[in-house]
């Protein structure tokens, strides 16, 4: 045979038939389209009996409307007068017995008279002074509490603490110093000052000494404060009680 003879069979055809896979999508396609058309109804339509969320339809699933009843107001209460012409009857009084009042034989015992306060260690005393007496060079400028502290004897304690409390001029003072710091006034003298603008006062400020303890050994000795220049100094004299 000749290497130039040729088949006249025919070849087969490609593409006859639609793969599965077109099928599938045409289908899919199809069905996209059919539920968008669903929707679009439902959208329409809400109340269309192909919804299956219809608003009417749901109405005898909500709970029943209550109804709400006035509260009724109880009659008036009409008051039933009384006779007042009834005479009341008056119930028989007893007679209380009489008691017999004890004898007591006993003889009361005697009241025991009150216990005196002891006295505090020592007393003071108080006298208002120019206080140039001891600051010359101030004059009327100044005003303070000073004094001294004796024993029995009149003899000067050193190192006794003065404490001066109370209120000058709207504002608060506790303050302490110690007796011998101001020999302007003797050996065991101490000073406060309080401005350099002497002003009045009454009972607002004390002055106290106390001992290494803290403890008071005299009462509270309450001072007055002067605008005059002849008493614008405070004198506190301590002295111990024999």
């Amino acid at each position: 045979m000749s290497k130039y003879d040729y088949d006249d069979t025919p070849a087969p055809q490609k593409g006859s038939r639609l793969a599965i896979w077109d099928v599938l999508s045409i289908f899919t396609l199809l069905l996209t389209l059919c539920v968008a058309a669903y929707f679009v109804a439902i959208y329409l339509r809400p109340d269309s009996a192909i919804n299956p969320l219809n608003p009417h339809r749901n109405d005898y699933l909500l709970p029943p409307t209550p109804t709400i009843t006035q509260i009724q107001l109880l009659p008036t209460w009409t008051t039933t007068p009384i006779n007042a012409t009834e005479t009341a009857t008056l119930f028989p009084t007893f007679t209380l017995e009489p008691t017999s009042t004890l004898l007591s034989l006993i003889t009361p015992s005697i009241t025991p008279s009150p216990t005196k306060t002891p006295k505090a260690p020592f007393s003071a005393t108080v006298t208002y002074i120019d206080s140039t007496i001891i600051h010359p060079d101030a004059g009327c400028n100044w005003q303070g509490v000073g004094g001294t502290i004796v024993d029995a004897n009149n003899a000067d304690m050193l190192r006794i603490t003065v404490r001066l409390v109370g209120f000058y001029n709207s504002k608060s003072k506790n303050e302490l110093t110690v007796s011998s710091i101001a020999p302007a006034y003797g050996k065991s003298g101490y000073e406060f000052f309080l401005s350099t603008v002497p002003i009045s006062s009454e009972g607002l400020l004390y002055i106290q000494i106390l001992d290494q303890a803290g403890l008071p050994l005299s009462d509270n000795v309450y001072i007055n404060t002067f605008n005059d220049c002849s008493k614008n100094l405070a004198l506190v004299r301590f002295k111990k009680n024999p």
